[in-house]
Formats: C-alpha cells, sequence, structure tokens
C-alpha cells in the first residue's frame, strides 16, 4: 500500500494537467476555420493575414525550451501559471481588436503556452506515484493530438453561428480556468535544478529556430529558391553551431547538449521530428478530402463543421489509447511503445490511400492514426525522463516538444507543396488532384515507418521508476537488487555501512489490517525529504508495502504482522538507506535519515581552441591535501567523481602540452556539481649543455624572463640534459655555469618544445 497522494487528488492533478494541454492546443487549430475569411476579416492580404498562424507556431517553438528551463530553475507550477496568463492576455488582445498587427501579438502570446505541455509532463513524474505515471504522462502528451481533433469542429461552429472575436473571449476565460485549477489542485514540486538562466542562450535559440522555421512555413509563399528563404536558413545553421558552442562553454546552460547527444535522447527527438511529421499530415490531408466537393470525383463533400465532426473520433481515440500505451511500456519498455505506435499510424495512412474514396474510410483512417499518435507520443516523455537527470526534466521534454513541432512545420511544408503543384481545375477553382492526396498518404506513411526505424536504434532497456513513467506498481513483482548505505568517517572518508540484497517477491504484496508503521525521512539538517520511497520488505524478499512521503517527508504504511522486516529508503540525490525494523502489536515509529550523495563532473578544454583535452588527470584533494579521487578524460575531455563529502575541496588537472591547473571546488550536499576547466598551453625548454669534451655533467641552468624573474634553475645529468616546462609565451634569458657562465636569449612560442643547446668553454679551448 501507500500513503502517497489520494487517488482523488491524483486523479484532479492529471485532469487539470491534461485539460492544460488540451487547451494549449485548442489554440493551435483555433483560428484554422477562419483562414479563409482571415484577409477580409484583418484587412490585410492573404501572405499578411498568414502570420497569424505563423506567429503561433513561431512562439510556441522558441517558448517550450525557455519554459522548460524556468520551470526546472523557479518552479514548474509557478512558469505554468504564468504561461497560462500569457494565454489569457493574448486571448484578450485578439478579442478587443480587429487589426493585424494586435492579432499577430495575440497569437504569438497564444502560442508561449505550448511550453505547459512538457511542463506538465515533469510535474507529473515528481508528485504522481510510479503506478501511475505511465498512463498519466500518456495523456498529457496526446493532448497535443486530443486538442487539435476536438478543437477543429468546436471552432468552426463558433465561427459559423457567431462573432468570429468569440473564440478569443472563450479561450481567455478557458485560460482563467486553467489558472484556477493549476493553483487550487497542482502541487507545487521543489526546485530541481539551481543556478542562474542562460540568457544569452535563449536568444541564441530563439534566433535560430525563428531563422529555420520561419522559412520552412513561409517557403511556399517566398519561394523556395528565393535569397530570403536560402538566407534564412543559412542564418538559422550559422546561429545554431554558435549556440551550441556557447552551450558547451556555460556554467549553467538552457539545454544540456552532452545529455541530449546520448544515444536515448538524441534517437528518441529524431524520432519525434518523424513522428510529428506523420501526424500533422493527417490534418492537412483529411479535412481537405471530406471538403471537396463531390463533383470533383474524389471529394466527399462535407461542410466545415461536419468535417470536423468527422474527425472527433480521433482525437478521442488518442486520448483512450495513452492507458494501453502506458501498460506496453510497462510490460516490454518505452521503446517498443514508440515503435509499435509509429507502425500503427503507419498502417493507418494504409487504410487511408485504400478508402480514401468513402466518408467512413476517412474515419477509420483518422481513427487508426489518432491511436498510433496517442500510443507514440506517450512513449517519447518515458525515454527522455528516462534518460536525464530529475534536474533537467522540464527542459529535457521541453526540448522533446520543440521537436516535434519541427516535424510538424516541415510536414506542413511538405504536403503543402504537394498539394500545391499537383492540381487541377474545377470550374474556375484549382484544386488538388486525387494522386496529390495519395502522394500525400504515401510521404506520410513513409515517414511513420522511417520513425519506426529510427526508434530501432534507441538503446533497448526497459523503463524504470518514475523517470520513465513506465515502472512495475508496487504490488507486482520486482527485481533482484541490492541496497547500499555508506557511513561518514570524522576524518572525511567514507566506508560502506551495511548492504541489503534482496530477492524478488513471490506474491502480491499485503496490505491492510496489519501493524502501522510510520515515521518521517530527513536529510541533512533534518530538513524533511519530499517524494522520498519507502518499502517495506519481508527477509524472504516479498515486497509487503510502499510508500512515498509527503512534503513534510512523513511516511505511512503497515507490515502484515509481528516480526523483522527490511525498511528501505531512497530519493532522487540521496544515497539509499536499509534499515531492520522490529515490529511488535503496537504502531512502530521509526525515522529514516538519508545521507547525500555528491558527484563532480565536468569537462576540460584547451583555453586557445576550445577542443576537449584526452587523457588529463584530474586530482580531487580535500583542503589538507590528502588525495580523495583521481580520473583521466575521456574522448571529450569529460571526467566524474561519484560519493563525494559535500564540502570544499581542491581540484588539479594536468595534461601534457598544458599548464597544470588547481582550483577550489564547492561540492553540493546533492546532486551532482558541474564544472569547466579551461588549461593554458604550455610550452618547453629543453636541451643539453656540452664542454669541449663532451656532455657537461652537474652543470647550473637557471631561466629568467623578461621582467628579470628567475622562472626556475636545473642541474644537468650525466647526460648533460635540462629542461623548463609549463612556460608562457614570453622571452627567456638561459644562463649556463659551470664553465665561465654564458647567456643566451631565447623567444618561447607558447606552445610545443623549443631545443636550445649550449656550449661551454674557457678562451683557446
Amino acid at each position: 500500500m501507500t500513503s502517497a497522494t489520494a487517488p482523488r487528488r491524483d486523479g484532479a492533478v492529471v485532469g487539470v494537467l491534461a485539460g492544460a494541454g488540451i487547451m494549449v492546443s485548442l489554440m493551435q487549430t483555433l483560428v484554422v476555420p477562419l483562414i479563409p475569411e482571415l484577409p477580409t476579416l484583418l484587412h490585410t492580404s492573404a501572405s499578411n493575414a498568414s502570420w497569424v498562424v505563423t506567429a503561433t507556431l513561431l512562439a510556441g517553438a522558441v517558448a517550450t525550451p525557455v519554459a522548460g528551463r524556468l520551470g526546472d530553475l523557479y518552479g514548474k507550477r509557478r512558469v505554468m501559471v504564468a504561461s497560462t496568463l500569457l494565454l489569457v492576455l493574448g486571448s484578450l488582445i485578439c478579442a478587443l481588436t480587429s487589426s493585424l498587427v494586435p492579432q499577430v501579438a495575440g497569437r504569438a502570446l497564444q502560442g508561449m503556452g505550448v511550453g505547459l505541455i512538457p511542463l506538465g509532463i515533469s510535474i507529473m513524474r515528481d508528485v504522481l506515484p510510479p503506478q501511475k505515471l505511465g498512463s498519466a504522462v500518456g495523456m498529457m502528451s496526446s493532448s497535443l493530438g486530443v486538442g487539435g481533433a476536438l478543437g477543429l469542429p468546436l471552432a468552426a461552429v463558433v465561427a459559423q453561428h457567431t462573432d468570429w472575436h468569440v473564440l478569443y473571449w472563450g479561450s481567455a476565460g478557458l485560460g482563467v480556468i486553467v489558472a484556477a485549477l493549476l493553483v487550487l489542485f497542482v502541487p507545487s514540486p521543489p526546485r530541481t535544478a539551481h543556478g542562474r538562466f542562460d540568457v544569452v542562450g535563449a536568444l541564441g535559440l530563439s534566433i535560430g529556430l525563428v531563422c529555420l522555421l520561419l522559412p520552412i512555413s513561409k517557403g511556399g509563399d517566398w519561394g523556395w529558391a528565393t535569397g530570403r528563404t536560402l538566407g534564412l536558413l543559412v542564418a538559422s545553421v550559422v546561429v545554431l553551431l554558435l549556440w551550441g558552442w556557447w552551450e558547451l562553454r556555460t556554467t549553467d546552460p538552457l539545454v544540456d547538449l552532452r545529455t541530449t547527444a546520448r544515444r536515448q535522447v538524441l534517437m528518441t527527438n529524431l524520432a519525434s521530428v518523424v513522428v510529428g511529421f506523420a501526424t500533422y499530415a493527417m490534418a492537412l490531408i483529411a479535412p481537405q478530402v471530406l471538403e471537396l466537393p463531390t463533383a470533383s470525383g474524389y471529394g466527399l463533400g462535407q461542410s466545415l463543421t461536419s468535417a470536423g465532426l468527422w474527425l472527433v473520433p480521433s482525437g478521442l481515440a488518442m486520448m483512450a489509447v495513452a492507458p494501453l500505451g502506458a501498460r506496453i511500456s510497462a510490460a516490454r519498455g518505452a521503446k517498443v511503445t514508440l515503435l509499435i505506435g509509429s507502425l500503427v499510424i503507419c498502417v493507418g495512412y494504409v487504410v487511408g490511400l485504400l478508402l480514401m474514396a468513402h466518408t467512413w474510410g476517412v474515419l477509420i483512417f483518422s481513427i487508426i492514426v489518432g491511436a498510433g499518435v496517442g500510443i507514440a507520443y506517450g512513449a517519447m516523455p518515458a525515454l527522455i525522463m528516462g534518460a536525464v537527470p530529475v534536474t533537467e526534466t522540464a527542459a529535457a521534454n521541453g526540448l522533446n516538444t520543440l521537436f516535434r513541432s519541427i516535424g510538424s512545420s516541415s510536414s506542413a511544408a511538405v504536403v503543402g507543396v504537394v498539394l500545391a503543384h499537383m492540381t487541377t481545375h474545377l470550374g474556375p477553382a484549382i484544386i488538388p488532384t486525387q494522386n496529390a492526396f495519395r502522394t500525400s498518404f504515401v510521404i506520410a506513411g513513409a515517414g511513420a515507418l522511417l520513425a519506426a526505424l529510427v526508434t530501432l536504434a534507441i538503446p533497448g532497456r526497459r523503463a524504470r521508476h518514475a523517470a520513465a513513467g513506465a515502472s512495475a506498481p508496487a504490488e507486482e513483482k520486482v527485481p533482484s537488487w541490492a541496497v547500499a548505505s555508506t557511513e561518514v568517517a570524522p576524518d572525511g572518508t567514507q566506508k560502506l555501512a551495511t548492504v541489503a540484497t534482496l530477492t524478488p517477491p513471490t506474491s502480491a504484496g499485503e496490505s491492510g489490517g496489519g501493524v502501522p508503521v510510520r515515521g518521517f525521512v530527513r536529510g541533512a539538517g533534518s530538513a524533511p525529504v519530499a517524494r522520498a520511497a519507502v518499502t517495506l520488505i519481508s527477509l524472504g524478499g516479498r515486497q509487503l508495502g510502499r510508500s512515498v512521503t509527503k512534503a513534510d517527508g512523513s511516511y505511512a504504511m503497515d507490515a502484515p504482522g509481528t516480526g523483522s522486516y527490511f525498511l528501505v529508503a531512497s530519493a532522487d540525490g540521496y544515497q539509499p538507506q536499509a534499515s531492520t525494523v522490529l515490529v511488535h502489536k503496537e504502531p512502530v515509529a521509526y525515522d529514516i535519515l538519508l545521507s547525500g550523495t555528491s558527484g563532480l563532473s565536468g569537462v576540460v578544454r584547451a583555453a586557445e581552441t576550445v577542443l576537449p583535452v584526452k587523457d588529463a588527470m584530474v586530482i580531487v584533494t580535500d583542503v589538507r591535501g590528502d588525495l580523495l579521487a583521481t580520473a583521466t578524460t575521456g574522448e571529450h575531455g569529460e571526467f566524474s567523481f561519484a560519493e563525494l563529502v559535500p564540502g570544499s575541496v581542491i581540484l588539479a588537472v594536468n595534461a601534457a602540452g598544458h599548464r597544470p591547473r588547481a582550483l577550489p571546488v564547492e561540492v553540493g550536499a546533492t546532486g551532482v556539481t558541474r564544472i569547466e576547466i579551461d588549461l593554458d598551453s604550455g610550452a618547453q625548454v629543453q636541451g643539453v649543455v656540452r664542454a669541449p669534451h663532451g656532455p657537461l655533467t652537474d652543470a647550473r641552468v637557471t631561466l629568467v624572463d623578461g621582467a628579470g624573474n628567475v622562472v626556475g634553475t636545473a642541474r644537468t645529468g650525466a647526460d648533460g640534459a635540462y629542461a623548463f616546462t609549463d612556460l608562457n609565451s614570453d622571452e627567456y634569458t638561459v644562463i649556463a655555469m659551470g664553465y665561465p657562465p654564458m647567456a643566451a636569449a631565447v623567444m618561447v612560442s607558447g606552445r610545443g618544445v623549443d631545443d636550445h643547446d649550449i656550449e661551454l668553454a674557457y678562451p683557446g679551448e
């Protein structure tokens, strides 16, 4: 059993967060029924009116990763409420105006609400018990498609029977309601990241995305070969490369590109692009097939409202299959779920290709595609959360949502080109041909198949615990595992204290009717540890109960009877703790103290070239100089240390061809402290001191810099050799003594080795 959030409370949290996601996706289709009339309504050209749609797309793409990082730093619920209020403000601006510029500005503010979805998924990870997380994440993730499917007919009905401004008044009211529900029902989990917001990174990513998505969205109007389109695409490449360079160097990046480059995250994001492409194609193809007149020979002659209603079941299918996707992830892993979802989407387009001549055929095709989208969209955040630390959950999910948006934008461009160039005449009107729709079906189906192939490249491991949203419920069998706790000795060293090896339970966990076991889980300074998992296990290895601590660190569960039990507590950022608890007939009060798990990681680079330094020796000592740990940097200059004692340490780095560097570092009480180290190149002066009879032994060589300071002295060995290392660029003087002294100037370039042999002799020798 658990003492986590009550079921009714959990249901309210999921309902409010999913409702927020649906509201955001409603904004995406809010003006679709108005597109043909926008030039007249706004007293402008068709090209200018299209900015009402484009502005929402661009603002959403920019806001999504930014909102995710802000949520990690300053509180996810706070940023969700702020994003919702921006959406309300944008809706009010649009509701009160009928001219182009305010409409574009208001729609841009509405687009900023897209960040609600990755933030909502991240909150679910923080506050929901693991057994409920999978289906909840699937529902939240699929809300983009659900809202789009439901919003189209709703917006069409409102636009046909009332003033078009009512759409915006309704969205403003809905936003106010959602903001209130977020405050009332959604808990505010503690911040998961620390540091400063990367303003430069946010601006760079915003500019790069605008330069990328703007020509993708407007290329059909501007012309794909025009200077404006090509110039923006080139600019996007340059800006995004510079942005990546900045993100790799800054201490608190907007997006941790090293985490993003992990195979699981990278392949999932690439699959998201293609799934987003295949998903959006349905929204472009199906309404046109339904609305074209029957006189065309292949159109189905439905009104705008009727066409929207025919597509409503696809949105319902997305939501209905979310729990199914969660069960598949729990049983087989999120990778399998994403693979199945992609293949279902592909099958849907094959069905659409065969049945597009019938209204019921479009219905079946849209439901199949919708079901595939619901399955696939729920798996993406599970894969992302299973590969990133909790401190980056919102930002990583925001980036994944951005990749889906890039896929959607690309789909609009590609399918738009196909439908615009494969046309025929129907009276005075120019309409897409039947082959244009068939080609679009084939392209979209191929995109879904490509998504399945990309998914195969994702590492095949089971999603675990809440991080992946697909862990086994508390009542099911759990795998063999071991829990180790450590103690910190007075001298600051760590030693292994206890190890408990647990075997899989043989039957379902028991709960209810037993002896209460209660207590608190606390960390350093007796601070309560929220969301810690506390598990009661029999000495035979059966899981008997499980609880997740509340905000005050309290937990509660029942032991089935008297006897001895293992009590295991674990939480992100802390070392797990295993204890033996003796239960009598009276309730047991048992508090648990968790010690922090601190780590130190970073990267070593050359200061001049910003290239990683491989095989550098990294040494960690305490402030007294006692050695704590050593490591060697990898191919990309990276290093990491785990299980360090929190506090001040000295980090020293030495690498061939570079000057050694040492600096103080404060290791945090929990989590991983990250640092970047730049090494200056170091030069070397070496040579041989010779006399007339050969190499001169025990000659004294002194090196003086340009300011007259003695840099160092050396004594030659039996071979007459000497060397000075780790030198800066400067002009030095080398003085050799043993015979009559000799001095010579040497110019050191700052890197490499300068050879300087010295000949000593008495006059006349």
